[in-house]
Formats: structure tokens, sequence, C-alpha cells
């Protein structure tokens, strides 16, 4: 499978996503990838401490992954790449049937991506799903 192919089928079966490092921010790139999955269809949980408790997109912005009660099928990664390993850690231990990990544009932890293929969870460094969707031609989650 090509590394098109292959992100275009994890944003084809991932519907629900828990964004970590959301903004309330609208100038942020966080806040504006948010926004976008979730005009396309996805449901999109946003995970900050300090905005906890909020509601926005429709969710309560949770201060952890391990807030997220029913799980989630894709973390989408907003913080430096130093702090991707322990995102990608608490995302293995607090959803069992996790489908993917993505890191944003600027974060790799190869580590990590190594950590979540060996349980069987896809992950993608240094990519944006709002750049990936447009480019491939997909929908997104409509």
């Amino acid at each position: 499978m090509t590394e098109d192919a292959r992100i275009a089928d994890i944003l084809t079966r991932c519907r629900t996503i828990a964004l970590v490092g959301w903004s309330p921010k609208a100038d942020r790139p966080s806040h504006r990838v948010a926004a976008y999955l979730a005009a396309r269809g996805y449901r999109v949980i946003p995970v900050n401490p300090g905005q906890a408790g909020q509601i926005a997109l429709g969710e309560v912005v949770r201060a952890s992954l391990s807030e997220i009660e029913g799980g989630v099928d894709m973390v989408d990664i907003f913080r430096r790449s130093e702090e991707a390993g322990a995102v990608v850690d608490e995302a293995l231990a607090a959803f069992p049937n996790l489908k993917a990990v993505w890191m944003q544009l600027g974060v790799q932890d190869a580590d990590a991506a190594a950590r979540a293929e060996a349980r069987g969870v896809q992950a993608v460094m240094n990519r944006c799903p709002a750049i990936e969707i447009p480019r491939l031609g997909l929908q997104g989650a409509v």
C-alpha cells in the first residue's frame, strides 16, 4: 500500500478524533484544523487541560485523553515532538480500539510511532489531515 493510500484509508476509517492541544483561539492551527475536520463530518473531541469543561465543536473540552468515554478512532497531536511520545502512550493506554495516532506538521517521534505500530495502531508523522483530505480528494467522514 502506498503512503497516500495508507493516509486515505486512515482518514476514511477514522470518524472520531481526539485533538490534543486544541486552542480556543481562532488564529491557532489546532483551532482551524479542528473546525475543518468537524465541518467535514468528523466528531472532534478537543483536549486541553486549561480549557477543560468548556464546550467547543459541540463537545466538552477534556483535560486528558483518559477522560474521554467511549473511545476514539484517532488521536491528532498538536504538541511539541518531545511531548508526542507521552501523548501516544496515553492514547494507547486509554483506547484499546484506537486505529491511528497522527502527529501534526513539525511533530515527529519515531519511537512513539513504532510503539503504536507494534500495537497495531497506524502512525502518521509530520502531516496535517486538513491538508491531506483535499490533496487526496477525500470527502472526510461525511
